[in-house]
């Protein structure tokens, strides 16, 4: 959608839906309305994301330089949004009332939706149709499967049945593609070189990455008794780590390194946090056990995010930036879709409900993270090609 109709108008109705959901999620008198706003939400979100790393590569995309300045950003700007959430959720959890969660962000896309228009300039159209029933059949395949994940444990046998639902619809998904004159994902892009492997490598990354926030800040409250506000707040170097090294070093390490090595030692610093993580005792100590593992976790996240997202968008014809980003977006959020069901089935599976039941839950969940960590590290080590020294991408 924002190839035919243009990044700036996706970008903007997207900000419009989220704002409105937000509103509705936070005025929600029932259980139906929240999930209905939060539903409404992910859509909102789903059309910002692939637009906006579209608007950022049809800006930057021709100097490798401000290109690699604009990633740092880009990724820092990520890393500093989801963080902020973390933390002004237990903020206002603790200070005021769940539906400000959803109510701050009306003002804040307000803002966003006044400053569209004096920021951003047109983005240019392609000729072509939506399709709809390729979009219709993947995300119905990949909800299912979701679905099948998630509830596998507490419906085993309601749950079995789902996957080859899953399977069928993936089938229809790609025998579509291949059948219509414009198909929703066009398989020959695949072609492009790293663009399977950075897709491949960004959906473990998601699986890695999204749980260790997931169980840490559970492992903070539910096992050190933290408040919602000192846990959020336990974060915050993770943060600030990820933001200095996106936005000061980066730029320079893939200049000097290349983007292949950045990326491999990425992922095994973030490997090598999930087995700390995974070793985390019963009356752990945050300085001690905690903040060491999560800063290099950080490490590992600001060094790997950025050559995935490169590697994923390399390549891509101006045309395709739309279709790139969107995919390179929605293998990040399937990837921590899966990777999280993955984990919590993990971590509830055999567990008692004593401390030490949960800790142990909390350590296998940190396990496989780090397993998939270790996969993508693998991936990115045997099938990204590799790049050497890179004199264009210095920035910082």
């Amino acid at each position: 959608m924002g190839d035919l109709l243009g990044a700036r108008r996706i970008f903007t109705s997207g900000f419009a839906i989220l704002t409105s959901a937000s509103l509705l999620a936070g005025l929600a008198h029932s259980q139906e309305m929240l999930l209905a706003g939060r539903a409404l939400q992910g859509v909102g979100a789903a059309l910002i994301a692939p637009s906006a790393l579209t608007i950022v590569m049809r800006l930057f995309g021709h100097d490798g330089a401000e290109l690699g300045k604009a990633f740092g950003f880009w990724g820092a700007a990520a890393a500093a949004g989801g963080s902020a959430g973390v933390f002004l959720g237990g903020v206002i959890t603790e200070w005021m009332t769940w539906p400000w969660t959803f109510l701050i962000n009306v003002p804040l896309g307000l803002l966003v939706l006044a400053l569209i228009p004096a920021v951003l300039r047109k983005s240019p159209r392609s000729i072509g149709a939506v399709d709809w029933f390729g979009a219709i059949s993947v995300t119905g395949a990949l909800v299912s499967l979701v679905y099948a994940i998630v509830t596998i444990e507490s419906a085993s046998l309601g749950s079995v049945p789902i996957l080859p639902i899953s399977a069928g619809l993936f089938a229809v998904f790609l025998i579509s593609q291949f059948v219509r004159r414009e198909p929703l994902l066009p398989l020959g892009i695949f072609k492009t070189k790293n663009l399977a492997a950075g897709n491949f490598v960004m959906a473990l990354l998601g699986a890695a990455w999204i749980p260790l926030w997931f169980f840490l800040n559970l492992y903070l409250q539910q096992i050190l008794g933290l408040s919602a506000l000192a846990s959020g707040l336990a974060l915050l170097p993770m943060t600030i780590t990820i933001m200095i090294v996106m936005v000061g070093f980066s730029g320079k390490l893939i200049g000097r390194f290349g983007v292949k090595s950045n990326l491999v030692l990425g992922l095994l610093l973030m490997a090598g946090a999930l087995l700390m993580f995974a070793n985390l005792p019963l009356n752990g100590a945050y300085v001690t056990h905690v903040l060491p593992a999560s800063l290099l976790a950080a490490l590992g996240m600001a060094l790997a995010y950025i050559p995935t997202t490169m590697t994923g968008m390399a390549g891509a014809r101006p045309e395709e930036t739309g279709l790139a980003s969107g995919l390179i977006n929605t293998t990040y959020q399937i990837g921590s879709a899966i990777g999280l069901a993955m984990m919590v089935a993990l971590a509830t599976s055999g567990t008692g409900h004593t401390t030490e039941g949960v800790l142990a839950g909390f350590q296998a969940a940190f396990l496989g993270a780090g397993v998939a960590a270790g996969l993508a590290a693998f991936a990115a080590l045997v099938f990204v090609g590799s790049t050497g020294p890179q004199r264009e991408v210095p920035v910082g």
